[in-house]
């Protein structure tokens, strides 16, 4: 049989293998170019993956939950001559207007193939008259969003993402303390099919019996964003001699800002939270004390300090694949309505898993948001190539002293790890101490 097989391509992001995480075609599937043949895991990002060809799908060479190298042939692709030599084949829907199944390469001298949407792309038509993709419909569930009560904007009364994030923007002023529900597993085994070729697991995980025979012990293979991770945290722990410091914030005036910007018209259509305001801060503190923003750089001739005289702010965040970090370029020159958008963009896109490699990397300073899970402080790790990361706690109401009377007040605690190599204790605690006064008293960022 004519076949032509399409390797697992480099998706430029200067990696070596990638993890084979679900197919969208199945074998006898039409084709056309740039239809999404499955999706793939990097430790960066999760990637569709489009054919570079038009064609029938012959075989899958790589199943489900597989690591391969870059390189390695994952699938094949059934040329012309084959089709019509296979006997009494079932009919498949031709990937062009033309009719007849043509594998064609990048590039191709020949006409333009007029590509059909495949169905997973239509919009779906709901029994109570929603129009919508199943992008949307899914972002809808992640943010607990009724279809239903949404407003479409789009051509022929469709749902888009901007109404969806729209109508999500309209909660009550504490649901900014809060990320999206997720479901009631955060985490979930699939157990692995008995019989795997090369011994590789369609599912997450690996269930293997322990040295006693008994099933108590689970394996768990690390990868991806895992293995990225992993491999980060020690080197920037076991390089970068930790200290952090923290200090407890009346927040009271942020949470008063943050209730009068959610009840702004500008701001109608953006999510605002305290994390806003804390991005705000911390970029002014970094104007004061430069060297919380620097890093350390080892040289043939020597170390030196670098000192950015910009902002790449990372918001740590956790997603359903792992820990992420990407950060917002350039962040000092942005309006404060300006960074309330692209905090909404990072925060979606790293839900959905479509994070670029490239808003990973070139980060100067990291915050991590661990109040949303419950916390009041933590001792935070550096991201390597870093020389500080701050930490915002639980925001919740306390018994406060104001002049001279106990009063409930909003309160948190900010927390500030550093590298010392890079910056003395003096230097860090003006830093969080600036960060802690502007979340007591917000005004200051007007100058």
């Amino acid at each position: 049989m004519s076949t032509q097989n399409f390797p697992l391509p480099d998706v430029g992001e200067g990696l070596t293998e990638a993890e084979i995480v679900a197919w969208k075609v199945a074998p006898g599937d039409t084709v056309a170019i740039n239809d999404v043949i499955c999706e793939i895991e990097t430790a960066k990002s999760l990637v569709e993956l489009p054919s570079p060809h038009a064609g029938v799908v012959g075989e899958l060479l790589v199943e489900e939950g597989a690591t391969v190298e870059v390189g390695t042939p994952i699938i094949t692709f059934v040329t012309e001559e084959a089709v019509a030599a296979a006997p009494a084949a079932p009919a498949v829907p031709a990937a062009d207007d033309g009719g007849g199944s043509v594998l064609v390469g990048y590039g191709s001298g020949g006409g333009a193939t007029s590509r059909r949407k495949r169905p997973a792309e239509r919009p779906v038509r709901s029994s109570v008259g929603v129009i919508a993709k199943p992008p949307i419909r899914k972002l809808a569930r992640d943010l607990g969003v009724d279809l239903t009560a949404v407003t479409p904007t789009g051509a022929d009364g469709e749902v888009t993402r901007d109404d969806v994030m729209k109508h999500a923007s309209q909660a009550s002023v504490f649901r900014n303390i809060e990320t999206p529900e997720w479901g009631s597993v955060r985490e979930e085994t699939v157990p692995a099919p008995q019989a795997a070729p090369s011994g590789l697991a369609r599912g997450l995980t690996v269930t293997r019996p322990s040295a006693a025979g008994d099933d108590r012990t689970e394996s768990i293979p690390v990868k991806g964003v895992r293995k990225a991770t992993s491999s980060a945290m020690v080197q920037s722990a076991y390089s970068a001699p930790h200290v952090t410091v923290w200090k407890e914030v009346d927040a009271t005036r942020t949470m008063e800002l943050v209730k009068r910007l959610k009840a702004s018209p500008d701001y109608a259509d953006i999510k605002v939270s305290p994390l806003l305001i804390m991005a705000r801060a911390v970029i002014w503190a970094v104007r004061r004390t430069p060297m919380v923003n620097a890093a350390w750089i080892d040289t043939e001739a020597g170390a030196e300090i670098a000192v950015r005289h910009y902002v790449n702010l990372g918001i740590a965040a956790a997603t359903p694949r792992g820990l992420l970090v990407p950060n917002i370029k350039d962040a000092q020159d942005l309006s404060m309505k300006e960074l309330a958008r692209a905090l909404n963009r990072l925060t979606l896109t790293a839900r959905e898993g479509k994070t670029p490699p490239a808003d990973q990397q070139g980060g100067t300073i990291t915050i991590t948001n661990i109040g949303v899970f419950g916390m009041d402080a933590g001792t935070p790790i550096i991201n390597p190539g870093e020389a500080g990361i701050v930490a915002m706690g639980t925001i919740s109401q306390k018994p406060w002293v104001v002049d001279g009377e106990v009063r409930p007040r909003w309160v948190t605690t900010v927390a500030g790890s550093f590298d010392h190599r890079v910056i003395d204790g003096d230097g860090m605690s003006r830093f969080v101490a600036d960060v802690a006064s502007v979340l007591e008293e917000p005004a200051l960022l007007v100058d």
